[in-house]
């Protein structure tokens, strides 16, 4: 099993191959464009590469598809890695497992549904409580917005699967079991939840005002896993949540144009 600094290490290493695949495929987008304003021009065609090149990556769709691919890719290649590295503990229910096996009483996955909705409820009343009449921003929002049917769907599919899937692995799965072999069980689970909680701080264009709804998921997905012995129910009610989030990509935006 992962030490405390190991884990946090392995954390921080997500949101660094984040970065690393985010400039990756951008560079790869790039190449491509002068492949296709050479191969169209010629060398006369170089002229404005630079004003062209900028302005295809800020396009919301294709910034839309660039995220899919980082989360994608740094998605997989720490879920690989974790069950690489420690298949021992994949399997084991309660920490220092991850959890990855069926919970111990089916009726969790009902609960796990009824947190999924209730959470967002809660902590949508409870943000606005706080921010007032400031506007909640979220880069992720944004991208899905203004971006086409099309690449909205894509990345809400993303969002609402790999992304709890990961996230609950690293915080429900490995922190917590590694702050559980230092701490007691509310410490821990705390602490774990205040990690997650920061974390997500940037993404939120760091609105302190939205980290109790953050911190109030944090806390029952917590729970949950820890109950049912499993880590799926947690990341159902993790997916149920963004699920809600991303509907008003859908529902409550005009689509661009």
């Amino acid at each position: 099993m992962p030490g405390l600094a190991g884990t946090l290490g392995f954390i921080v290493l997500y949101f660094l191959l984040q970065f690393v695949a985010g400039f990756v495929a951008g560079l790869a987008v790039a190449v491509a464009i002068v492949i296709k304003i050479v191969f169209r021009h010629g060398v006369t065609g170089m002229a404005g590469m630079g004003h062209q090149i900028q302005t295809a990556l800020i396009q919301p769709d294709m910034q839309a598809w660039l995220t899919i691919i980082t989360l994608i890719a740094s998605a997989v290649t720490m879920l690989w890695q974790a069950r690489k590295r420690w298949p021992q503990m994949w399997s084991k229910a309660q920490p220092p497992g991850f959890g990855f096996v069926m919970p111990t009483v089916p009726a969790f996955f009902a609960v796990a549904i009824a947190l999924g909705i209730a959470v967002p409820v809660l902590g949508g009343l409870l943000t606005q409580l706080l921010a007032g009449h400031r506007p909640l921003q979220q880069d992720i929002q944004q991208l899905g917005v203004h971006s086409q049917l099309a690449s909205r769907i894509a990345l809400a599919l993303v969002i609402v699967t790999l992304g709890p899937l990961v996230e609950e692995l690293l915080f429900r799965g490995m922190l917590l079991s590694a702050l559980m072999r230092r701490l007691r069980v509310g410490w821990a689970v705390l602490i774990s939840s205040l990690v997650f909680v920061l974390i997500h701080l940037p993404g939120l264009q760091l609105q302190w005002y939205a980290l109790p709804d953050l911190l109030l998921l944090a806390l029952a997905v917590s729970w949950i896993r820890l109950r049912s012995g499993s880590i799926w129910p947690a990341v159902l009610t993790h997916g149920i949540n963004n699920a809600l989030a991303v509907l008003f990509w859908f529902v409550a935006f005009k689509p661009p144009g």
